[in-house]
């Protein structure tokens, strides 16, 4: 069985100094390895190549039989780590609430360990004496518990 821990460390070892940041890693009960990583940039062919090479200098695949993916985490992707909702501050985010409420609007601000976030959303707001609502952003403060997942909103 593959190591986690020394899997994570030879990852946290490649990437050290590069802006990279590790997203996930998982492990299936076959060997099946998954690693996602991220950065202010984007990841491109050659870091994923270089997190490769040390894996496979770690972990012998004629001791360890392991299949091996090593990738960018997906842009349609669930947040999961405080450096992707850093990432994301100002752009376009969807939210889906768990009381099934999907909500679409700018990610502004996020709490240091991702325990709650601040998304602003487009609501109609009737201002006193105005004959129609307007839209306006108004500021959501969510706490990860109430919601299934946030991720990257794209327009089309």
């Amino acid at each position: 069985m593959i190591d986690k821990d020394l899997l994570k460390e030879t990852v946290l070892e490649a990437i050290k100094g590069t802006g990279v940041f590790l997203v996930d890693i998982t492990v299936s009960a076959d060997n099946d390895i998954v690693v996602e990583v991220d950065s202010q940039d984007g990841v491109d062919l050659d870091m994923c190549a270089t997190i490769t090479k040390k894996i496979e200098e770690k972990f012998d695949r004629d001791k360890e039989d392991y299949s091996l993916e090593v990738g960018s985490a997906g842009v349609t992707a669930p947040f999961k780590v405080v450096a992707q909702y850093d990432k994301n501050l100002g752009k376009e985010a969807e939210v889906l609430t768990n009381d099934g409420r999907k909500l679409h609007g700018v990610l502004t601000g996020v709490d240091g360990d991702t325990s709650s976030f601040t998304i602003e959303v487009p609501t109609k707001v009737k201002e006193p004496g105005a004959k129609r609502p307007s839209i306006q952003q108004v500021p959501m403060h969510l706490k990860m518990d109430e919601i299934k997942y946030i991720k990257h909103h794209f327009k089309f």
